[in-house]
């Protein structure tokens, strides 16, 4: 399995315009700085992925959690931000979209200095000795040590920010990373990457491969492919390589039913028969179907095992936003 892509924090320290940027949902930089090397706020910003989480820190407080959508992207600068009229003249800046959420109880640092001190970067560290921000350091990357403290200190804001995002993304943030991981392998070749991406929408080679196995939709019985999606069974982003383009790795389903497998609101048991998730509301059961399915047609053993870790850890668990 490919190891998971490690979730990063970073530290934003605003000079001005912090609520421009906070309510506008993004973090913004110019491309060069006033001198004639490059941007050392960029250079960061080009290392942030989808789904880390940036403190915000404004007026002296941690005032906002924020979690990265995207990668970072050329753009200019945004109405109202803090960019300067020469900046504004100049090419496009970089832009990185960010779903900020503002903290019930902000957090002053310098009154928690002494449970912080220690545990600072010892370069670029986002706060000064005294407990206030470095404006010279406008973002920063947080070692596990500090994350951990400011997580104690704001009492439970950051796990519940960071838990109701996923929630709400489901795991598109978690794929989004791990496509940006992709890419920047540099022992892959480039065919190698579009055909492991290609795999996570269910085309390219993988779609080859599983029509190769499968015909027709288990649940409609439709034969036509152009209306059929390739479905991994095991979720593309938990795949080691091989398994991302294993065509006994997925089946071919009506785009209703595959909604519903990927969210572990249906199953297959090993003989073919349809498992309904508990959680599934019977409205949608009846609406599309769900009642007179196909008869079942057993499964290759191969697949079979791929469906035990679907029913094991996705069905009656990605729904209901737990995690298997």
């Amino acid at each position: 399995m490919l190891a998971p892509v490690s979730r990063r924090y970073w530290w934003v320290n605003y000079r001005q315009a912090a609520r421009q940027e906070i309510d506008g949902g993004y973090l913004w930089s110019a491309r060069r700085s006033s001198g004639a090397a490059g941007n050392a706020s960029y250079e960061k910003l080009a290392q942030v992925m989808p789904g880390d989480v940036v403190f915000a820190c404004a007026e002296e407080r941690i005032a906002a959690i924020g979690i990265v959508l995207e990668r970072v992207r050329a753009a200019p600068a945004p109405p109202g931000s803090a960019a300067s009229d020469r900046q504004r003249r100049a090419p496009a800046g970089w832009l990185l979209a960010v779903r900020f959420e503002a903290l019930t109880n902000p957090l002053l640092p310098k009154d928690h200095l002494r449970e912080l001190a220690g545990l600072l970067p010892a370069r670029h560290s986002p706060l000064r000795a005294t407990g206030e921000p470095n404006e010279r350091v406008q973002l920063a990357q947080l070692p596990g040590e500090l994350v951990a403290q400011l997580g104690q200190l704001l009492g439970g804001q950051l796990q519940e920010i960071e838990a109701r995002v996923a929630v709400e993304s489901g795991e598109r943030l978690a794929d989004a990373a791990l496509e940006e991981h992709i890419w920047q392998r540099a022992d892959l070749a480039p065919r190698q990457k579009r055909q492991q991406l290609s795999a996570r929408l269910g085309q390219g080679l993988f779609r080859a491969n599983v029509e190769a196995v499968e015909q027709a939709c288990r649940v409609t019985g439709v034969l036509d492919r152009r209306h059929l999606r390739a479905t991994h069974i095991k979720p593309w982003r938990l795949c080691d390589e091989r398994e991302q383009l294993d065509g006994l790795n997925g089946l071919l389903l009506s785009p209703h039913i595959a909604h519903l497998f990927e969210r572990g609101q249906v199953s297959f048991a090993d003989d073919g028969t349809l498992l309904l998730s508990r959680h599934l509301n019977p409205a949608v059961i009846s609406a599309w179907g769900l009642a007179a399915r196909q008869p079942p047609r057993p499964f290759r053993p191969e697949q079979c095992a791929y469906l035990e870790f679907h029913r094991r850890n996705i069905f009656e668990k990605v729904s209901s936003g737990r995690r298997g």
